[in-house]
């Protein structure tokens, strides 16, 4: 006869596969992170080397692993991913030239696709206070770098509640990405999906395009990301119209159950691999798929459209209750955590834009209280550079004041305006085209220098 802790078990069990069969549960990636600072070189060719043979050598099993892991246990793991150090920083002493960072990039598409891994992040550069050359170099080499690579990802963190907001770098991004816009304009610039702008970026964030392993990470680590809005959306569906201290025991006991299923795969996939478990991100992660959308829960809350008045405090609700109630099923939590709302991969989030129910600025909103910020926007591909520029600078203020991380995951599609559309395909999705603020702000943008940190940073 089954002892207490066997009915439990067997409950967590049945729980586990109805939330799978019925609600989209998975695990949205398993992500490699993979220190390259020891493939220091003085030459591009010679880096590359070291590159491709450590990566190659390392997650040769990482895609076989997930894949098995997901037959025995029957949970799927939908992405296997790697991050590596920024390459700004790995690759200093050996690219001098943005050709030799566009060399680099190649390198680790080619590795990537040679372990079969879905995505690769850590094309990126960490400038939140000042600019090196090899900053610069990498983010002028980040259009041609993005539209002749498949699945390299890059971001750049430019600002930091410790030390303010490089506005220096904040005007170059601008630039870059209307650039990278232009020069992948024959897949609806699609190389701009594969690039993010931060503010506080995390060190240990499996999520892509933001994922890069930080310099303060071990040589080798294998961080987690759980996802489960369908599951979040069908148990606030079924709870009716019961109280907010009820609705938020409903968020917090349905979290702890999605993360209890991510920390098995991470701790399998860790002994399995031979490699330290790092961390499990709790983000609500949408996808283009229907009943997969982090749109639907806030409407599930009580909404009538994402964007309606009620959205930001439902979202801050959501967001706090999904830690609290991830955070008690396991050992080790990091990177973003909470909800995501990107536009192209949440059908809600897309009906809600086309309804008039969501604007830019309601999302600019919605950032300060979710885990990143505005996330997947399509915008008119004659936007000025300097208006994407103090999109970038508004979400970093955001992120450094209130001590949290922000992004800008923007697409100024060429030739694209509004009422036309984008469609990148799979996990990246479709996009209305929304409409911009078109007054200016280039005077602001052009001054030079940085935004001082706020007066709580300084807290030594």
């Amino acid at each position: 006869m089954p002892n207490n802790n066997d009915l439990v078990n067997i409950q967590e069990v049945s729980e586990t596969n109805n939330m799978i069969e019925h609600n989209n549960l998975d695990v949205r990636t398993i992500t490699m992170g993979i220190s390259l600072l020891d493939c220091a070189a003085g030459d591009a060719d010679t880096f590359c080397d070291n590159i491709y043979r450590k990566i190659t050598t390392l997650a040769r099993d990482l895609v076989k692993t997930g894949e098995q892991i997901s037959r025995e246990y029957g949970v799927p793991i939908v992405n296997k991913r790697i991050s590596v150090t920024p390459i700004a920083i790995a690759g200093a002493s050996a690219c001098h030239t943005t050709a030799d960072f566009v060399k680099v990039a190649h390198t680790l598409d080619k590795a990537a696709k040679e372990v079969g891994v879905n995505f690769l992040g850590g094309f990126s550069a960490l400038c939140q206070k000042g600019m090196t050359t090899a900053d610069q170099n990498l983010m002028r080499s980040l259009p041609q770098a993005l539209s002749e690579t498949d699945i390299v990802c890059a971001s750049v963190n430019l600002g930091s509640t410790k030390t303010g907001i490089n506005m220096d770098a904040v005007k170059l991004m601008g630039e870059v990405i209307k650039e990278a816009a232009y020069l992948s304009r024959d897949t609806d610039s699609s190389a701009c999906s594969k690039l993010v702008v931060f503010c506080n970026a995390p060190d240990d964030n499996p999520f892509m395009a933001g994922a890069f392993h930080g310099v303060s990470e071990a040589d080798v680590i294998l961080n987690v990301g759980v996802s489960g809005p369908g599951v979040m959306r069908d148990a606030l569906k079924n709870a009716g119209d019961m109280n907010f201290e009820e609705l938020s025991e409903t968020i917090k006991k349905t979290a702890f159950k999605i993360t209890r299923v991510g920390q098995l795969v991470a701790k399998e996939a860790s002994r399995m691999l031979k490699i330290p478990f790092g961390i499990i991100d709790l983000s609500l992660a949408p996808t283009p798929a229907i009943g997969d959308s982090v749109a639907d829960i806030l409407e599930a809350m009580g909404l009538e459209k994402a964007g309606a008045p009620g959205t930001t405090a439902a979202l801050a609700m959501l967001n706090d209750q999904v830690k609290k109630g991830g955070i008690m099923a396991c050992s080790s939590v990091g990177g973003l955590s909470g909800a995501f709302i990107p536009v192209s991969e949440d059908q809600g989030m897309i009906h809600a834009v086309e309804a008039g129910a969501l604007t830019i600025e309601k999302l600019e909103a919605m950032t300060c209280v979710c885990s990143v910020g505005l996330d997947m926007i399509a915008i008119p591909g004659d936007t000025p550079a300097t208006t994407i520029s103090g999109i970038i600078a508004d979400e970093a203020a955001l992120g450094m004041v209130n001590q949290k991380t922000t992004a800008v995951r923007v697409i100024p599609a060429y030739g694209k305006k509004v009422g036309d559309s984008v469609d990148f395909g799979g996990l990246l999705g479709h996009a209305p085209i929304m409409k911009v603020n078109t007054f200016g702000c280039a005077r602001f943008v052009n001054r030079s220098g940085r935004i001082p940190a706020p007066i709580h940073s300084f807290k030594n």
